[in-house]
């Protein structure tokens, strides 16, 4: 009985291990991006187990191999439909391949939302990143700045507050969306510059970012622009999980994170368990998806079990 993992960061690969090691050969549909949002940053230097850190592409590339050999079939495709009104479970993929299962482990994940200007992505990982909890340690002593006004983009400028030299926080509202308490904490930071009503226009520098371009008060009489020399950029803006396939079946909350049971993956659906960031609106770390994908795994172990 072929178990189905749909993902391939660490959740899924996690889940693909666990299920291994149990004598199963589960299958893993690994999607557009291979490793999963992990492999859009370079070093990775929080992953326990790597004292000198380790090159993110090659962390995913081992728990990849890792999943192979302990038995999951990988097929590089894109899930476009699924069928889970009832069991078992029917997944299309873009090349019309179908696949049919009892037992469904969600690890797809989340996109963080960017600004849409073009230069993001020739500075991702080289100045431009949207997590800084993941990478504000390679901007000590350095100049930042965060762009976002709720409680995400309050809560990581406080936190790279205590790795930079500067900080500033360029909202676009004339206000901060976040809870009292979180805006005090920026307020209350020396460190931090809060740039209201300002748009980040287009990003700039040779090999890596240098500085950003800004339009202050768009729209206005008094609008006006100007340059903003940064060594990084944190966009904290949201982010978006990857659940719009399962949305008309599976629970989710308003921003389409999937609901499990507790700290459990179970889903409100027999068989059907959710790992990693598609289901965790707070901690988003690689280390916390893998602990997922090996809950997940341990509970379709179980499930199986009881069918029998």
């Amino acid at each position: 009985m072929k178990i189905l993992i749909i993902g391939s960061g660490p959740a899924g690969y996690t889940a693909a291990i666990y299920l291994g090691r149990s004598g199963h050969q589960p299958i893993i549909i690994e999607g557009l991006q291979p490793g999963g949002q992990l492999t859009t940053t370079t070093l990775v230097e929080n992953y326990p187990g790597f004292p000198d850190g380790i090159d993110a592409t090659q962390l995913m590339d081992n728990m990849r191999q890792q999943a192979i050999n302990c038995g999951a079939q990988i097929v590089p495709n894109t899930v476009v439909e699924t069928d889970l009104s009832r069991q078992p479970y029917t997944i299309t993929l873009d090349d019309g391949q179908k696949f049919t299962t009892p037992v469904l482990i969600i690890a797809t994940g989340a996109t963080a939302k960017y600004l849409g200007l073009h230069e993001e992505q020739k500075y991702k990982g080289l100045g431009v990143s949207a997590c800084a909890t993941c990478d504000g340690f390679f901007y000590r002593k350095k100049i930042v700045a965060v762009v976002g006004g709720g409680d995400t983009a309050c809560e990581e400028a406080t936190y790279l507050a205590g790795l930079a030299n500067k900080v500033y926080l360029i909202v676009r509202k004339s206000y901060l969306r976040a809870s009292h308490a979180m805006q005090q904490r920026v307020f209350d930071n020396p460190k931090i510059d809060i740039l209201f009503e300002t748009n980040v226009t287009s990003l700039y520098g040779n090999e890596a970012l240098e500085g950003l371009k800004l339009i202050h008060r768009k729209g206005e009489p008094d609008q006006s622009t100007s340059e903003l020399a940064v060594d990084g950029l944190f966009l904290a803006i949201g982010h978006q999980p990857n659940s719009e396939l399962f949305r008309p079946w599976l629970q989710t909350d308003e921003q389409g994170y999937i609901i499990t049971q507790g700290i459990t993956p179970l889903t409100n659906l027999p068989g059907i368990f959710a790992a990693g960031d598609v289901a965790d609106p707070t901690y988003r770390q690689a280390i916390n998806a893998a602990a997922s994908g090996c809950r997940a795994a341990i509970e379709a172990e179980r499930y199986l079990q009881s069918c029998i």
